[in-house]
């Protein structure tokens, strides 16, 4: 079996359609499951704060997040208090533009 090392875009390397907003989707629910975790709620408790069921809450976590919208993602952070800022600017080099998470 051949191993080959991909790049730190698992989507595009697997020539997914919407690799970036898959990128993204991704890092949103890292951010969710990692505040989760710093405050130590259970599911049952993440599932209340963020109007979803326990199993809902289960299945995101777990990487099941294809059904849900960025926006959507993004209410789920709010609802566990943090603020979201979206800020378009204009690119440093001539490229496409891209999407990113900062914090």
């Amino acid at each position: 079996m051949k191993v080959e090392r991909g790049s730190e875009h698992v989507f595009a390397d697997l020539a997914r359609p919407d690799a970036e907003a898959h990128l993204l989707k991704a890092d949103l629910v890292t951010r969710i499951d990692k505040i989760i975790r710093q405050r130590g709620l259970k599911q049952v408790e993440a599932a209340k704060l963020l109007g979803l069921s326990q199993p809902d809450v289960s299945r995101l976590l777990r990487g099941n997040f294809r059904e849900y919208s960025l926006e959507r993602l993004l209410r789920l952070l709010t609802a566990l208090g943090h603020d979201v800022e979206i800020v378009i600017r204009e690119p440093k080099l001539q490229r496409q533009g891209r999407l990113s998470v900062g914090a």
